[in-house]
């Protein structure tokens, strides 16, 4: 009869203690959340309240404080859609004209839709590195409203411009 030495691991561990070792690993992954009780489910937000979440106000307010924006059209150019048949997907791109070079560059590109019920669609972090301050994304927009482009620059000044874009009812997928 061969002896039990040779099913003995390097470590001197059996097949079988190692097998316990993982059950009991196992069962305390499973009865961990067990024991520190069951919540109840909550949702993210009240349907009962959907109306706006941030006015474009407290979100301009919120990102950029007290500083003045200043009118950015002649260094700004926003390319999007004049009438979007889907507002789920509006294509939008952002050129600021300015030098990325360590001394004076765009440090941050912002688009916000005002009459989303979150204004804020995306912010873009640029860096001198990229040797161009272009940016584009996809919008999601419920309603016609006015797309703001803000560039931050380095030295913290902000640029603005916007544009309206039209969403049409019932387009194509809207």
């Amino acid at each position: 009869m061969p002896s039990r030495e040779g099913e003995r691991g390097a470590a001197g561990l059996t097949r079988r203690r190692a097998l316990g070792v993982l059950g009991v690993v196992g069962l305390a992954g499973v009865a961990g959340p067990v024991v520190g009780g069951a919540r109840p489910a909550s949702a993210q937000g009240n349907l009962a309240s959907l109306g706006p979440e941030e006015s474009v106000e407290l979100t301009m307010k919120r990102l950029f404080g007290a500083r003045p924006i200043k009118d950015g059209a002649a260094a700004i150019k926003i390319e999007m859609p004049l009438i979007a048949e889907n507002g789920a997907v509006v294509p939008v791109s952002v050129e600021v004209t300015s030098p990325m070079t360590p001394q004076s560059y765009v440090k941050s590109v912002y688009i916000v839709s005002d009459k989303n019920r979150r204004p804020l669609n995306v912010k873009f972090s640029l860096t001198p590195a990229m040797g161009q301050a272009f940016v584009a994304t996809n919008l999601r927009l419920g309603e016609s409203t006015d797309v703001r482009a803000i560039a931050e620059m380095n030295d913290g000044s902000l640029l603005m411009t916007k544009r309206e874009v039209k969403v049409t009812v019932g387009g194509c997928g809207g």
